[in-house]
């Protein structure tokens, strides 16, 4: 039953994220990739602190500091990492990379750090939902083949799949709300410098505030609490695999919301991811 219930929870969290691109796309002009971020989780920090402290949900007693600075640290990085990776690499190739090697990154960091070798059935869906993404994304216009943009892109993959598997070793003895809400509180902290460098008049507009509200609350802070709802419930890298439905739902929200075309390949990425990650809900 724990096992049923954290997999839409995931998949749930996964169409929240999906939905941050056509979001971003209503905002207004001069908010940039890296202002956004920053807000992003200033904004998610302070809804899952609030959330948690509402809630009576907060213990933030006994949390392993080490664990705490670790996975802060990778969800920091996450931003700046996948935001200009795909600026330099386009967002073709950078979101494939971000995302596609994200999973096989916690697989084998998990394998590593604990000798839990993933299940073949893991490796199989894991593959296929990276390889439904490549399809998904090989008619997108991009900048062209970078190699230091495919980097970052990579870096961002793998500093989501060491925010996961230090995320999970917090839900060993707390709270999803309370590991959302302190590491998501730190990370802000982390990239707050950003903020004092970058223009953030847009922020005060009806949109800008709207926009961000959105993407900070539910596309963040309920989102990781879905997330980390799953991971205390399943292998991190069983849930960052399962977190590849994310383009799956903003590629089906940018197409009934914003009439986006798609090609064959698409489809045929779109159908593949889904197989993946049915393969892996299985039993």
């Amino acid at each position: 039953m724990k096992r049923n219930l954290a997999i839409p929870a995931v998949l749930l969290a996964a169409l929240f994220w999906g939905t941050t691109g056509t979001s971003q796309s209503f905002a207004p002009e001069g908010a940039s990739p890296l202002a956004f971020g920053a807000v992003r989780l200033a904004i998610g920090g302070l809804f899952l602190l609030s959330f948690s402290a509402a809630t009576g949900r907060l213990k933030l007693k006994g949390l392993p500091l080490p664990a705490l600075l670790v996975s802060s640290a990778g969800m920091a990085l996450y931003q700046p990492l996948f935001f200009s990776g795909v600026t330099q690499s386009g967002i073709a190739a950078g979101t494939v990379a971000a995302l596609g090697s994200a999973p096989v990154i916690a697989g084998l960091l998990e394998w590593l750090l604990t000798a839990r070798k993933p299940a073949v059935k893991w490796w199989i869906a894991t593959a296929g939902a990276a390889g439904g993404c490549l399809l998904l994304f090989a008619d997108k216009p991009s900048r062209g083949f970078q190699p230091a943009g495919l980097l970052l892109s990579v870096g961002a993959g793998a500093a989501f799949a060491v925010y996961a598997l230090f995320s999970k070793k917090l839900l060993e003895r707390h709270s999803p709300e309370t590991a959302a809400a302190a590491v998501f509180s730190l990370s802000a902290l982390w990239l707050s410098p950003l903020l004092l460098f970058t223009d953030l008049s847009w922020l005060i507009t009806v949109r800008g505030t709207a926009v961000s509200l959105y993407i900070g609350i539910a596309a963040t802070g309920v989102a990781y609490l879905l997330f980390n709802y799953g991971l205390s419930r399943l292998q991190a890298s069983t849930t960052v695999t399962f977190s590849l439905a994310e383009p799956l739902a903003a590629a089906v929200l940018g197409i009934l919301a914003l009439g986006e075309p798609i090609s064959g390949w698409g489809i045929a990425g779109l159908l593949l991811m889904l197989g993946a990650l049915l393969l892996l809900a299985g039993k």
